[in-house]
Order: C-alpha cells, then structure tokens, then sequence
C-alpha cells in the first residue's frame, strides 16, 4: 500500500493533469448536449405549437385524420371535376355565325348560317335565306364537323370553320 502512496505522490501532478482534463471534456460535452436539447425544445414547440397536447403519437393521428378528410375532398373535387368535363362536351359552346347575301344587288347582309357545336364538333347549323317575299329557314345534323345527310353550302361550311377554330393560343 506504500508503493501506491509513494507512485500517486511522485505522479501527483500528472494525475491532476489528467483530472483536469477529464473535467474539461466532461463540460465541452455537458455543454454540447444543454444547446442539442435547446435544439430539440426549439423544435418540438414548433411542432406542438397550437396543440394543447404534448404526446407526438396523438398529433400523429390527428394529422392522419386530417389526410383522410383532405383525400375525400380531393376525390369529391376530382368527381365534380368529371362532370363538368362530361358536360363540356354535351352543351353548345363553339358558336360561328356567317352573315350573307345571297342575291347579288338585292337588299344587303340579312342571311345568316350559323354553327352550334359542342366539344365533340357535333351539333348543327341553321341557315336563314332571306327574300322580299319572306325567310326560309334550313337546319342541318354536324357529326365531327361534316354534315350528316344534306350537303352544306360554302357559307355553312365557314360558320362550322369559325366554330371549330380555338378561341385562343397558348
């Protein structure tokens, strides 16, 4: 027991040295771990923030419920969205409407074909021939832009044109 007595007294100060050493690393490490867990507070009350609820699991399944309610809005949305684009092309909505005359010299710009076409380019065009003894009227089925039965006249077939053409560019 001597010997260690003796072997601690003449290493005394190289055992201090170490010690000291030792409480260095001992609170750079105590100090690393006090600013990681300031970090960690930091983020959790973002986290929690507006929750009266310090559980992460029970956020967790709120946050599922709220998923499952945005993912049934999104599948309402997506069926009305397929409505309205089963209505688009049922409804007319490309219109062309030709003015004419079609007696050179007598009276002016008084007859008309005009195009009514849904988004399919179905529909029809009405023609108005009109004369000093009155108008005659003339209706035609369009399938795909063509005319089904009767043949169309130039003016008709310009009214389908303006129909047809996009309304916009890109």
């Amino acid at each position: 027991m001597d010997t260690m007595g003796n072997l601690v007294q003449s290493n005394l100060v190289f055992i201090l040295l170490i010690l000291t050493a030792l409480s260095a690393l001992i609170l750079f490490w105590l100090t690393f771990l006090h600013v990681r867990l300031k970090s960690i507070q930091k983020r959790n009350l973002q986290l929690f923030s507006g929750e009266k609820t310090e559980n992460l699991e029970d956020v967790l399944a709120k946050q599922a419920e709220n998923i499952k309610a945005l993912d049934k809005d999104i599948q309402e949305l997506y069926t009305i969205s397929n409505q309205i684009n089963g209505l688009s092309f049922r409804g007319f909505h490309k219109i062309g409407l030709i003015r004419f005359n079609p007696f050179k010299e007598v009276g002016g710009d008084q007859s008309f074909s005009l195009a009514l076409l849904n988004g399919k380019n179905n529909g029809l065009t009405i023609s108005s021939l009109f004369t000093r003894e009155g108008a005659r009227i003339y209706a035609k089925s369009i399938t795909a832009g063509k005319a089904e039965k009767y043949p169309l006249t130039k003016e008709e077939e310009e009214a389908i044109k303006t129909a047809m053409k996009p309304e916009f560019k890109k």
